[in-house]
C-alpha cells in the first residue's frame, strides 16, 4: 500500500517542471542582479521540500538549519538583500500550494500537505533571517575591532567633547525656541516667525540626534510591548503637516496584531527618521508617494516595509547608505538612518535598503511578541 508520504511526492514531483516554471516566471520582477541567483536557487528549495515532507519536525528543524545558514551565508558574502529572499520563498509557496489545491487528493489530505509546506517554509525562512542577522551583527562589532587603541581613545574624547558642546547648544536655544513661541502667542503679525520656529525644530532634531549617538545606552528599563500598526498611525499624524506641505499620499496595510517588544520611543525615531527622509525625496515629484505595509512572514517575524517613489539612491550611496555622515540630501548629516540601523541592531532585528528607479524601500525584519 502507497503511503501518503509517497503520494506526495509523487503527485509533487509530477508538477515540478509546471511549478519551478511559473516560480522562475515570478523572478522577472526583480533586480538584474538577483535574477540568475534566485533561479539556480529556486530549484534546490523545491528539491528539499520533496525531501523533507512527511518528516518529522525534529529532523526538518535539523536540516532546515544548515540550509537556512548557508542561504543567510551566501547572502551576507554576495551583499544580497535578505527581504528579496522572503519575497521569493512567499511566491513559490503560493504556487507550490495552489497546484495541491487543483490536486485529486481528499480534502483531509490537502489540509495536511498545506500545513507540511507552510511549515517547511516557516522554518526555513525563519533560520535563514535569524542566521543573516547574527552574521550581520557580527560584521559590524567585527568593524569596529580593527579600529587601533589610539584611534579608539580619540574617538572616546571627541564623543565626550562633542555631547559637551551639543548640551551647551540645547541650553540657549531652549530659550530661543520659549522666546519665539511667545512672540508668535502675542504679536503673531511678525513676518517669518513661522519659518524661524521651524528651522529652531530641525536644529533642536539635529541635536537629539547626535545625543543619542553619544549615549549609546542599552535597555535599562522593562521593554514595552506595542503594537508597530499604532506606532505607526501615531507617527503619521505627529507628521501630518509635513505631509500636506508636500501633498504626499500614504498608503498603510499593517496587521493590527503585529506586537514587538522594546523602546517604543525608539521605534518611533526609527519611523519618524525613515518617513521624514521618504517626504524629503518625494517632494517635487509628480505624485509623491509613500507605502507602508507590515505583516508576519514568516510566523514570528515582523516584516515592515516603508517604500516610497522618490528618485532611485545612486548605486554607489547605497552599499553606505547606513554609514555615519553618508547622505543624499542638500541639508541632511547624514545621521538619521546610522540611528535607525543602531536602534533596529540593537533589538535583534535588521535593517535593510532596496532601491530601484521606480521605488525605495526600507525593510525591517524583527521577532514579535
Amino acid at each position: 500500500m502507497v503511503s501518503n508520504r509517497e503520494m506526495t511526492i509523487h503527485f509533487l514531483s509530477s508538477q515540478k517542471g509546471s511549478i519551478i516554471s511559473k516560480w522562475n516566471d515570478e523572478l522577472l520582477h526583480l533586480p538584474d542582479g538577483y535574477i540568475g541567483y534566485f533561479k539556480g536557487e529556486v530549484e534546490n528549495i523545491f528539491n528539499l521540500l520533496i525531501d523533507q515532507i512527511g518528516k518529522s519536525d525534529t529532523d526538518i528543524g535539523d536540516v532546515l538549519k544548515v540550509v537556512g545558514e548557508k542561504i543567510a551565508s551566501d547572502r551576507v558574502k554576495k551583499q544580497l538583500n535578505m527581504e528579496i529572499f522572503c519575497a521569493t520563498a512567499a511566491i513559490g509557496r503560493s504556487i507550490i500550494i495552489d497546484h495541491v489545491l487543483n490536486s485529486e487528493a481528499t480534502k483531509e489530505e490537502v489540509s495536511d500537505l498545506i500545513h507540511q509546506i507552510n511549515a517547511y517554509f516557516d522554518k526555513l525562512i525563519q533560520y535563514a533571517l535569524s542566521y543573516f542577522t547574527e552574521l550581520k551583527t557580527k560584521e559590524l562589532e567585527a568593524r569596529y575591532q580593527f579600529i587601533s587603541p589610539n584611534h579608539k581613545d580619540r574617538l572616546t574624547l571627541l564623543g565626550q567633547m562633542t555631547s559637551s558642546f551639543v548640551h551647551e547648544f540645547r541650553n540657549p536655544l531652549t530659550s530661543i525656541m520659549g522666546f519665539i513661541q511667545l512672540l508668535q502667542a502675542e504679536q503673531p503679525e511678525i513676518k517669518y516667525l513661522d519659518i524661524i520656529s521651524k528651522e529652531l525644530d530641525q536644529l533642536n532634531y539635529r541635536i537629539t540626534q547626535f545625543l543619542n549617538i553619544s549615549k549609546k545606552e542599552t535597555f535599562e528599563s522593562q521593554p514595552d510591548l506595542f503594537s508597530i500598526a499604532q506606532l505607526v498611525n501615531e507617527v503619521i499624524e505627529f507628521l501630518y503637516p509635513s505631509i500636506l506641505e508636500v501633498n504626499a499620499s500614504i498608503t498603510c496595510n499593517i496587521a493590527d496584531d503585529a506586537m514587538i517588544s522594546g523602546s517604543k520611543e525608539e521605534f518611533r525615531q526609527v519611523l519618524l527618521n525613515i518617513i521624514l527622509n521618504a517626504l524629503d525625496v518625494v517632494a517635487g515629484m509628480p505624485s509623491p508617494s509613500i507605502y507602508i505595509s507590515g505583516s508576519e512572514s514568516p510566523s514570528g517575524i515582523l516584516s515592515l516595509n516603508i517604500s516610497n517613489n522618490g528618485p532611485k539612491i545612486p548605486e554607489e550611496v547605497l552599499p553606505n547608505i547606513f554609514e555615519p555622515f553618508i547622505t543624499t540630501k542638500k541639508r541632511g548629516t547624514g545621521l538619521g538612518l546610522f540611528v535607525c540601523k543602531e536602534i533596529v541592531l540593537k533589538h535583534q532585528g535588521t535593517l535593510t535598503c532596496h532601491s530601484t528607479d521606480f521605488l525605495t524601500t526600507f525593510s525591517i525584519q524583527i521577532k514579535t511578541k
